[in-house]
Parts: C-alpha cells; structure tokens; sequence
C-alpha cells in the first residue's frame, strides 16, 4: 500500500533579488496563484531571515524561499549560491495518515527533523514534518523531503501541536547547520541484503480479462 498519495509541493530556494521575478513567472506564465506573502519569517532575528510565497495550482502548490542576510548569510542564500537560482530545496509528500507514515518510516530507521508541527502554509492547513538532507553535508546545503497531511472530510488541526510559520522549520535547519550536525535522512545500513524491488511490491488482484502490468526485471 502506497504511504504517500501525491507531491503536496516543490519549494525552490532563490537568489537574492529574483523571489518577485520568479514569481511573476510561475503566476503569469504558468498560471498559479499567489495564496500567502510572508517578506520576513523571522523579523526580531538579528542574523539572518527568509522571504516565503506560497503559489496555488491546485493540484499541489510551489513555495518561494528567498534568504535575508543580516549578520550571517542567510540558510537559504546559502543554498541558492551552492545549488543555483530557483533549485529544489525540498518537496513535499502528502501522507495518507502522517502519524502511522511517521511510525513506520521511524522503525526502519528514518531520521526526521524535530517534530510535528501545525501550519496554514497558503495552501491550507496541514501537519507537516521535515526529513533530515538527502546528503552528508552542511544542513543549510541540503535537499530534504518534508511529509505533510491535509485534513480530511471537514476535519480540523489540532492546536496543541506547534504552529509553524516558517519561523520554526527555520530554527530547526539552523539549530543544525550552527551545531555541525550533517546526519543524514536513512542509514542505509538497515537495507536488506536481500531485498529485491519486484518481490517488495504489493499484488493487486486483477480482474480475469484485464491485462497483466506486472513489472519485469530487464535482461543483464
């Protein structure tokens, strides 16, 4: 059974100056829809912030992160100048239950980041959780995945997990990058030896005249 449904969103982290003009892109060209406008996630921070826009396509949504240097340099220029303007900083999968996505992914040793956290992201409201990098390196540096659940059938969110604002999942990358931590999202340790991709994937029964998809390895 899949865990995820779908890409919830892609945020891109851009080069100073360029978060109006890609904008522009992805609302007049492409056709999205500005849905929340925050120019300063962390205002009384006296190091370093980030711009945040959220664009609705309504089938999933991109962010717009672009770093504010004061002090420091910015987590988010910091990206951008290692990875390139508009580069994928994370993307998001929509859950079909977070806690039981968070229960398994921990028991075969995912490492996420902090905890569970409540927000309205423009896109709605949701629960969301951020992965460790992708890669063994400065935290500010990498790409990371971040799992989120939409409410369902007119359910709310609960109030008494922390409310994220961007502020928050900021500390967190920031907590880690100022304390060396470059752990990484899986130990792939704990990857079966024998594992193979065509026996782990579930069987669905068919019916007696539909067609056989059934996934065959290619020849060495």
């Amino acid at each position: 059974m899949s865990r995820v449904n779908r890409v919830d969103h892609i945020a891109y982290a851009v080069a100073s100056g360029m978060i109006e003009k890609w904008a522009w892109y992805h609302i007049a060209i492409e056709g999205g829809k500005l849905t929340k406008r925050v120019d300063d996630v962390r205002p009384d921070d006296e190091d370093s912030s980030m711009k945040l826009w959220c664009i609705d396509f309504e089938s999933f949504g991109i962010v717009l992160v672009e770093g504010i240097d004061r002090k420091k340099i910015s987590q988010v220029s910091a990206f951008a100048e290692a990875h390139g303007d508009h580069s994928v900083q994370h993307i998001a999968f929509d859950t079909v239950n977070l806690e039981d996505f968070v229960t398994h992914a921990i028991s075969n040793g995912v490492n996420l980041r902090g905890q569970q956290l409540v927000s309205n992201d423009g896109f709605g409201d949701l629960k969301q959780l951020f992965g460790k990098g992708y890669a063994k390196q400065n935290a500010a540096l990498m790409s990371f995945p971040e799992y989120v659940e939409r409410p369902k059938g007119g359910e709310g969110m609960s109030t008494s997990v922390p409310q994220n604002t961007g502020k928050n999942f900021y500390q967190r990358i920031e907590d880690a990058r100022n304390s060396g931590d470059t752990s990484t999202l899986i130990d792939f340790s704990r990857m079966p030896r024998d594992w193979d991709p065509l026996k782990s994937q579930p069987t669905e029964t068919q019916p007696n005249d539909a067609p056989n998809h059934t996934l065959e390895a290619e020849p060495a």
